[in-house]
């Protein structure tokens, strides 16, 4: 599973960085609970790889990727790890409003050698931000992701959304008030989920 969620190319270095961050979620965890504490002994598959496999969906010529809810730091942190090797051209943002969250993020960060730029405020209070990439993991269905999409978004840019096993569920719900044109990508660590990537984002 490891060599299919990861991109071929990636180093030694960005392995070592993904397994520091492993170790670092671990140690913070039980102060912050930056994930469910049931999923924590399953990082690596669970948050990790799960967070990595949607950086191959993102166009190469992408300059500016945004996070928005990220936690601790999936898939933000993991997505400026493999940047930092595989695409340095790319300026990592990551948006998170709980302060005690974003204080793990700009240690993870200082720790793993990474420079994203992180907000610790509301994403709909944070300055629209031209991404050419926005994702979000475990964060709103995707009506609410849409609408925090729109804000951040550049024109012609692509949404990435890993979702779970109702994601059929919520592109329906979605339609009701979005136009979108999507494609789901099948998920390597959750056989009944999906990345949905999104274009052309639209109110009705």
């Amino acid at each position: 599973m490891t060599s299919v969620a990861l991109p071929d190319d990636v180093s030694r270095e960005t392995m070592d960085r993904l397994k520091a961050l492993e170790s670092l979620l671990a140690k913070w965890n039980p102060a912050i609970n930056l994930v469910a504490k049931s999923t924590v002994h399953q990082s690596w598959t669970r948050h990790i790889l799960d967070s990595a496999q949607i950086f191959n969906l993102a166009p190469p010529t992408a300059r500016h990727w945004v996070d928005l809810g990220s936690g601790g730091g999936f898939p933000g942190l993991v997505i400026a790890a493999l940047a930092a090797d595989l695409r340095p051209h790319l300026a990592v943002t990551m948006i998170e409003s709980d302060q005690r969250k974003a204080t793990f993020l700009r240690q993870a960060s200082h720790d793993l050698g990474l420079s994203p730029t992180i907000l610790a405020q509301r994403i709909e209070l944070t300055d629209p931000q031209k991404a050419d990439v926005v994702s979000a993991r475990a964060l709103a269905q995707l009506p609410a992701l849409l609408e925090f999409t729109r804000q951040h978004l550049a024109p012609g840019g692509l949404a990435l959304f890993p979702k779970g096993a109702s994601w059929r569920e919520e592109v329906e719900l979605a339609r009701k008030d979005w136009h979108f044109d999507i494609a789901p990508h099948p998920s390597v660590t959750d056989p009944q989920g999906a990345i949905l990537a999104l274009k052309a984002i639209t109110h009705v």
